[in-house]
């Protein structure tokens, strides 16, 4: 018996990696975050798998689930949005299965920032531009250090992929302004790689607006930088003239 902490991915069903959904189809329990993952990740389950939603369950009522199937000795697909090592609160999870003596693994994911990245056609980090993705979020109930503040963060000018903060985007706006200027290109993708995706790409002082003329006010990546203005030098790994272990001169 082991207990499997798998990403289900961004919304696309079929964005699962192959090991999750094996696992899902042969594991006698199921724990889903159902106010966030896409229902037809389930019909991957055997018929007869317990299922249980989590958006409605405290920890100790999770981990209950946890140890009854651990008596039956049955795996769990334990199901998380996205890739479960980014805001996936897996952290206690394992601290108290730990604590149990029950077995686990993690199955990694793709993420919605990733996803956001393909909707957007767009890479992360370009040659002269950024090399850096700052994955974080925006003060909320959830508290963030002080060192990793927004204000802080905006000083590096690298790419800012920002998750669960769309509700406060003129805070965002206000706060990012002063370092990345008014024109820095941003973009919001909206329920990135589901059917119902929308994306906006406008600039810092306008994306606010954009968002509210959408009506988008959940399930959003923001993601602002200079790379989105797609204006960088070519990368050297495939001009002729740059050499690495499986190209030289001669060649």
């Amino acid at each position: 018996m082991k207990v499997f902490f798998i990403g289900a991915g961004p919304g696309d069903p079929e964005l699962i990696t192959i090991k999750g959904k094996n696992i899902l189809a042969s594991s006698g329990y199921c724990i889903y975050t159902g106010s966030l993952i896409n229902p037809e990740i389930l019909t991957y389950c055997r018929n007869d798998t317990k299922k249980y939603d989590s958006s409605s369950m405290s920890l100790g009522e999770i981990l209950s689930v946890m140890e009854e199937a651990n008596v039956q000795n049955e795996d769990v697909a334990r199901v998380h949005t996205g890739d479960p090592s980014i805001y996936g609160a897996i952290q206690e999870q394992m601290t108290e299965l730990d604590k149990r003596g029950i077995p686990y693994e993690i199955v990694p994911g793709v993420s919605s920032f990733l996803a956001a990245a393909a909707a957007l056609k767009q890479e992360l980090t370009l040659p002269g531009v950024s090399q850096t993705v700052v994955i974080t979020r925006i003060e909320g109930r959830t508290p963030v250090p002080a060192a990793e503040s927004l204000e802080n963060l905006a000083k590096t000018k690298a790419t800012l992929c920002i998750f669960l903060s769309i509700k406060q985007i003129n805070k965002i706006v206000e706060i990012l302004k002063s370092e990345y200027g008014n024109t820095c290109p941003a973009a919001i993708v909206y329920k990135a790689s589901w059917k119902d995706e929308k994306v906006i790409i406008s600039s810092l002082e306008n994306i606010a607006e954009e968002a509210k003329r959408a009506q988008i006010v959940k399930t959003a990546m923001i993601v602002v930088g200079k790379v989105l203005c797609k204006d960088f030098e070519y990368s050297q790994l495939y001009d002729k003239q740059f050499t690495h272990e499986y190209r030289n001169k001669s060649s």
